[in-house]
């Protein structure tokens, strides 16, 4: 009997003690988890790995998160793969332009794991083939 390997998450985030609390979590959770820098090496690892689903800090260093998002949505490859942006700004316009670069859903950081995890299974859930 085989079973489906866990999903893959890309965490994306410059800020190591956040990437890394988070892929620990996300571990401790049962998924399997990569881990990027900045937009460019997101890029990289997505077409890589070809994650089940990326966490996208929209404040990068070089390519922000927003055009990575941009230019993950705009290549057939990787247009289907969902985005969760992550983000210190809580205003009401971060929420829709994340929409309009292609972020599938919208946390705002701090965000607590748990209410993270249970973003990534919603997310991944509206994802699964019927």
């Amino acid at each position: 009997m085989t079973s489906e390997p866990a999903p893959l998450i890309l965490v994306v985030d410059d800020y190591a003690d956040a990437r890394e609390m988070y892929a620990e979590y996300l571990r401790f959770c049962g998924f399997r988890v990569a881990e990027a820098r900045n937009g460019n090496e997101a890029l990289e690892q997505t077409f890589a790995l070809k994650p089940d689903l990326i966490l996208m800090d929209l404040s990068l260093p070089g390519m922000d998160g927003w055009e990575a998002t941009r230019q993950l949505k705009a290549d057939e490859r990787t247009r289907h793969i969902p985005v969760v942006a992550l983000t210190g700004h809580a205003l009401a316009g971060a929420s829709e332009g994340a929409k309009k670069a292609g972020c599938d859903s919208f946390v705002t950081k701090p965000c607590l794991p748990d209410d993270l995890v249970v973003e990534v299974r919603r997310m991944l859930s509206l994802t699964k083939p019927t």
